[in-house]
Protein backbone atom coordinates (compact mmCIF):
# COMPACT_ATOMS: atom_id res chain seq x y z
CA UNK A 1 0.00 0.00 0.00
CA UNK A 2 2.82 2.35 0.90
CA UNK A 3 4.60 1.49 -2.37
CA UNK A 4 1.43 2.22 -4.34
CA UNK A 5 1.09 5.63 -2.68
CA UNK A 6 4.74 6.41 -3.44
CA UNK A 7 4.18 5.42 -7.07
CA UNK A 8 1.12 7.64 -7.38
CA UNK A 9 2.95 10.58 -5.82
CA UNK A 10 5.86 10.08 -8.20
CA UNK A 11 3.48 9.96 -11.15
CA UNK A 12 1.75 13.15 -9.99
CA UNK A 13 5.12 14.86 -9.54
CA UNK A 14 6.19 13.94 -13.08
CA UNK A 15 2.91 15.21 -14.51
CA UNK A 16 3.27 18.49 -12.59
CA UNK A 17 6.86 18.93 -13.78
CA UNK A 18 5.94 18.35 -17.43
CA UNK A 19 2.88 20.59 -17.24
CA UNK A 20 4.74 23.45 -15.55
CA UNK A 21 7.74 23.22 -17.88
CA UNK A 22 5.55 23.18 -20.99
CA UNK A 23 3.47 26.10 -19.77
CA UNK A 24 6.62 28.03 -18.83
CA UNK A 25 8.07 27.47 -22.30
CA UNK A 26 4.77 28.66 -23.77
CA UNK A 27 4.83 31.80 -21.63
CA UNK A 28 8.40 32.58 -22.68
CA UNK A 29 7.12 32.94 -26.25
CA UNK A 30 5.07 35.92 -25.05
CA UNK A 31 7.74 37.72 -23.01
CA UNK A 32 6.96 41.10 -24.58
CA UNK A 33 3.28 40.77 -23.76
CA UNK A 34 4.09 39.74 -20.19
CA UNK A 35 6.30 42.81 -19.81
CA UNK A 36 3.30 44.93 -20.84
CA UNK A 37 1.15 43.07 -18.32
CA UNK A 38 3.68 43.82 -15.60
CA UNK A 39 3.80 47.48 -16.59
CA UNK A 40 0.00 47.65 -16.65
CA UNK A 41 -0.01 46.76 -12.95
CA UNK A 42 1.61 50.02 -11.82
CA UNK A 43 -1.66 51.38 -10.40
CA UNK A 44 -0.24 51.29 -6.84
CA UNK A 45 2.58 53.59 -7.95
CA UNK A 46 0.08 55.98 -9.52
CA UNK A 47 -1.96 55.99 -6.31
CA UNK A 48 1.22 56.61 -4.32
CA UNK A 49 1.82 59.73 -6.36
CA UNK A 50 -1.75 60.92 -5.85
CA UNK A 51 -1.78 60.33 -2.10
CA UNK A 52 1.63 61.93 -1.71
CA UNK A 53 0.47 64.97 -3.70
CA UNK A 54 -2.40 65.62 -1.29
CA UNK A 55 -0.17 64.95 1.73
CA UNK A 56 -2.32 62.03 2.81
CA UNK A 57 0.41 60.67 5.03
CA UNK A 58 0.60 63.72 7.27
CA UNK A 59 -3.14 64.21 7.58
CA UNK A 60 -4.38 60.64 7.93
CA UNK A 61 -1.87 58.98 10.19
CA UNK A 62 0.54 57.41 7.69
CA UNK A 63 3.89 58.93 6.88
CA UNK A 64 5.08 59.30 3.30
CA UNK A 65 7.58 56.52 3.98
CA UNK A 66 4.83 54.17 5.17
CA UNK A 67 2.76 55.00 2.12
CA UNK A 68 5.69 54.32 -0.20
CA UNK A 69 6.43 50.95 1.37
CA UNK A 70 2.77 49.96 1.41
CA UNK A 71 2.16 50.77 -2.25
CA UNK A 72 5.40 49.08 -3.31
CA UNK A 73 4.32 45.98 -1.39
CA UNK A 74 0.84 46.23 -2.94
CA UNK A 75 2.46 46.35 -6.38
CA UNK A 76 4.47 43.19 -5.68
CA UNK A 77 1.48 41.33 -4.23
CA UNK A 78 -0.73 42.42 -7.10
CA UNK A 79 1.77 41.09 -9.64
CA UNK A 80 1.51 37.59 -8.17
CA UNK A 81 -2.23 37.50 -7.55
CA UNK A 82 -3.44 38.44 -11.02
CA UNK A 83 -5.97 35.89 -12.30
CA UNK A 84 -7.25 35.65 -15.86
CA UNK A 85 -8.70 32.14 -15.96
CA UNK A 86 -12.19 33.35 -16.93
CA UNK A 87 -10.97 35.01 -20.11
CA UNK A 88 -8.90 31.98 -21.14
CA UNK A 89 -11.70 29.53 -20.36
CA UNK A 90 -14.19 31.67 -22.26
CA UNK A 91 -11.87 31.81 -25.27
CA UNK A 92 -11.24 28.05 -25.14
CA UNK A 93 -14.97 27.43 -25.01
CA UNK A 94 -15.79 29.72 -27.92
CA UNK A 95 -12.92 28.41 -30.09
CA UNK A 96 -13.71 24.73 -29.53
CA UNK A 97 -10.61 23.86 -27.51
CA UNK A 98 -12.57 22.97 -24.39
CA UNK A 99 -13.84 19.59 -25.62
CA UNK A 100 -10.37 18.09 -26.27
CA UNK A 101 -9.17 19.40 -22.91
CA UNK A 102 -12.08 17.74 -21.12
CA UNK A 103 -11.21 14.39 -22.73
CA UNK A 104 -7.71 14.44 -21.26
CA UNK A 105 -7.15 12.50 -18.00
CA UNK A 106 -5.76 15.58 -16.24
CA UNK A 107 -8.43 17.71 -14.48
CA UNK A 108 -8.85 20.87 -16.51
CA UNK A 109 -8.34 23.24 -13.58
CA UNK A 110 -4.68 22.18 -13.21
CA UNK A 111 -3.93 23.26 -16.77
CA UNK A 112 -5.04 26.79 -15.88
CA UNK A 113 -3.28 26.76 -12.52
CA UNK A 114 -0.03 25.72 -14.22
CA UNK A 115 -0.46 28.48 -16.81
CA UNK A 116 -0.87 31.09 -14.05
CA UNK A 117 2.14 29.87 -12.05
CA UNK A 118 4.30 29.75 -15.19
CA UNK A 119 3.25 33.27 -16.12
CA UNK A 120 4.20 34.46 -12.64
CA UNK A 121 7.63 32.84 -12.96
CA UNK A 122 8.11 34.58 -16.30
CA UNK A 123 7.00 37.88 -14.79
CA UNK A 124 9.39 37.68 -11.81
CA UNK A 125 12.51 39.25 -13.44
CA UNK A 126 10.53 42.24 -14.71
CA UNK A 127 8.95 42.78 -11.29
CA UNK A 128 12.40 42.69 -9.70
CA UNK A 129 13.62 45.30 -12.20
CA UNK A 130 10.70 47.62 -11.42
CA UNK A 131 11.25 47.24 -7.68
CA UNK A 132 14.94 48.06 -8.17
CA UNK A 133 14.01 51.13 -10.23
CA UNK A 134 11.60 52.24 -7.49
CA UNK A 135 14.35 52.10 -4.85
CA UNK A 136 16.72 53.89 -7.20
CA UNK A 137 14.23 56.76 -7.55
CA UNK A 138 13.11 56.70 -3.92
CA UNK A 139 16.09 55.40 -1.87
CA UNK A 140 14.59 56.58 1.43
CA UNK A 141 11.89 53.92 1.11
CA UNK A 142 14.38 51.06 0.98
CA UNK A 143 13.99 48.47 3.70
CA UNK A 144 14.95 44.85 4.18
CA UNK A 145 12.09 42.74 5.56
CA UNK A 146 12.96 40.11 8.12
CA UNK A 147 13.00 36.49 7.00
CA UNK A 148 9.82 35.60 8.98
CA UNK A 149 8.01 38.57 7.40
CA UNK A 150 9.09 37.51 3.91
CA UNK A 151 8.02 33.91 4.43
CA UNK A 152 4.70 34.98 5.93
CA UNK A 153 4.13 37.47 3.10
CA UNK A 154 4.88 34.76 0.50
CA UNK A 155 2.42 32.42 2.22
CA UNK A 156 -0.22 35.16 2.41
CA UNK A 157 0.31 36.02 -1.27
CA UNK A 158 -0.07 32.37 -2.30
CA UNK A 159 -3.25 32.14 -0.23
CA UNK A 160 -4.52 35.37 -1.79
CA UNK A 161 -3.83 34.02 -5.28
CA UNK A 162 -5.60 30.75 -4.45
CA UNK A 163 -8.64 32.60 -3.12
CA UNK A 164 -8.81 34.97 -6.09
CA UNK A 165 -8.37 32.06 -8.51
CA UNK A 166 -11.13 30.09 -6.79
CA UNK A 167 -13.46 33.08 -6.85
CA UNK A 168 -12.89 33.79 -10.54
CA UNK A 169 -12.99 30.12 -11.50
CA UNK A 170 -16.36 29.86 -9.76
CA UNK A 171 -17.65 32.76 -11.85
CA UNK A 172 -16.06 31.11 -14.88
CA UNK A 173 -18.63 28.31 -14.68
CA UNK A 174 -21.15 30.78 -16.10
CA UNK A 175 -19.31 30.28 -19.42
CA UNK A 176 -21.22 27.01 -19.79
CA UNK A 177 -24.44 29.02 -20.14
CA UNK A 178 -23.28 32.37 -21.52
CA UNK A 179 -20.77 33.48 -24.15
CA UNK A 180 -20.05 36.75 -22.31
CA UNK A 181 -19.51 35.55 -18.76
CA UNK A 182 -16.37 37.68 -18.51
CA UNK A 183 -18.66 40.69 -18.02
CA UNK A 184 -19.22 39.40 -14.48
CA UNK A 185 -15.52 39.63 -13.75
CA UNK A 186 -15.40 43.20 -15.03
CA UNK A 187 -18.34 44.02 -12.76
CA UNK A 188 -16.63 42.37 -9.77
CA UNK A 189 -13.46 44.36 -10.48
CA UNK A 190 -15.03 47.54 -9.11
CA UNK A 191 -15.47 46.36 -5.50
CA UNK A 192 -12.15 44.54 -5.78
CA UNK A 193 -10.43 47.75 -6.82
CA UNK A 194 -11.76 49.83 -3.93
CA UNK A 195 -11.94 47.24 -1.14
CA UNK A 196 -8.70 45.34 -1.76
CA UNK A 197 -6.32 48.15 -0.88
CA UNK A 198 -5.14 48.94 -4.40
CA UNK A 199 -6.57 52.46 -4.44
CA UNK A 200 -5.60 53.26 -0.85
CA UNK A 201 -4.49 51.43 2.28
CA UNK A 202 -7.59 50.31 4.14
CA UNK A 203 -6.12 51.97 7.23
CA UNK A 204 -7.03 55.31 5.61
CA UNK A 205 -10.69 54.37 5.15
CA UNK A 206 -13.41 55.42 7.59
CA UNK A 207 -13.91 52.89 10.37
CA UNK A 208 -17.31 51.74 9.10
CA UNK A 209 -16.09 51.23 5.54
CA UNK A 210 -13.00 49.40 6.76
CA UNK A 211 -15.08 47.11 8.96
CA UNK A 212 -17.38 46.33 6.02
CA UNK A 213 -14.42 45.68 3.72
CA UNK A 214 -13.00 42.99 6.00
CA UNK A 215 -16.28 41.08 5.80
CA UNK A 216 -15.58 40.69 2.08
CA UNK A 217 -12.77 38.59 0.57
CA UNK A 218 -11.10 41.53 -1.17
CA UNK A 219 -8.77 42.94 1.56
CA UNK A 220 -7.13 39.53 1.94
CA UNK A 221 -6.13 39.61 -1.73
CA UNK A 222 -3.90 42.70 -1.54
CA UNK A 223 -4.07 44.74 1.68
CA UNK A 224 -3.21 41.98 4.16
CA UNK A 225 -0.24 40.45 2.25
CA UNK A 226 1.04 43.94 1.40
CA UNK A 227 0.97 45.09 5.02
CA UNK A 228 2.76 41.91 6.11
CA UNK A 229 5.48 42.53 3.51
CA UNK A 230 5.73 46.19 4.52
CA UNK A 231 6.36 45.16 8.14
CA UNK A 232 3.08 46.42 9.57
CA UNK A 233 1.12 44.72 12.32
CA UNK A 234 -1.50 42.37 10.91
CA UNK A 235 -3.87 39.94 12.69
CA UNK A 236 -2.33 36.98 10.88
CA UNK A 237 -4.39 34.12 12.30
CA UNK A 238 -7.63 36.03 11.85
CA UNK A 239 -6.73 36.90 8.26
CA UNK A 240 -5.81 33.35 7.28
CA UNK A 241 -8.96 32.07 9.01
CA UNK A 242 -11.05 34.52 6.96
CA UNK A 243 -9.40 33.35 3.72
CA UNK A 244 -10.01 29.73 4.67
CA UNK A 245 -13.66 30.52 5.45
CA UNK A 246 -14.19 32.17 2.07
CA UNK A 247 -12.49 29.25 0.32
CA UNK A 248 -14.70 26.80 2.23
CA UNK A 249 -17.75 28.77 1.07
CA UNK A 250 -16.70 29.05 -2.58
CA UNK A 251 -15.37 25.53 -3.14
CA UNK A 252 -18.69 23.62 -2.89
CA UNK A 253 -20.38 26.27 -5.05
CA UNK A 254 -17.60 25.83 -7.60
CA UNK A 255 -17.93 22.05 -7.63
CA UNK A 256 -21.72 22.23 -7.94
CA UNK A 257 -21.56 24.66 -10.85
CA UNK A 258 -18.82 22.59 -12.49
CA UNK A 259 -20.92 19.41 -12.42
CA UNK A 260 -24.05 21.16 -13.66
CA UNK A 261 -22.06 23.05 -16.27
CA UNK A 262 -20.55 19.85 -17.63
CA UNK A 263 -24.02 18.29 -17.79
CA UNK A 264 -25.32 21.28 -19.71
CA UNK A 265 -22.25 21.27 -21.97
CA UNK A 266 -22.74 17.58 -22.79
CA UNK A 267 -26.46 18.01 -23.31
CA UNK A 268 -25.75 20.73 -25.87
CA UNK A 269 -23.73 18.18 -27.86
CA UNK A 270 -20.36 19.88 -27.40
Amino acid sequence: MRGGLRQRLGHARRIAAVLLSSQYAYMLEYRAEIVLWALSGVLPFIMLGLWSAVDAGGGLGMSSLQLARYFLSAFVVRQFTIVWVMYTFEEDNLNGRLSPYLLQPLPLVWRYVAAHLSEQATRLPFVAMLVGLFFLLYPAAFWWPSLPSVLLAVLATLAAFALRFLMQFTLTMVCFWSEKASALERLLYLPYLYLSGLVAPLALYPVGVRAFAFWTPFPYMVDVPARILAGETVPVLQSFAAMAAWAALLLPINLLLWRRGLSHYSAMGA
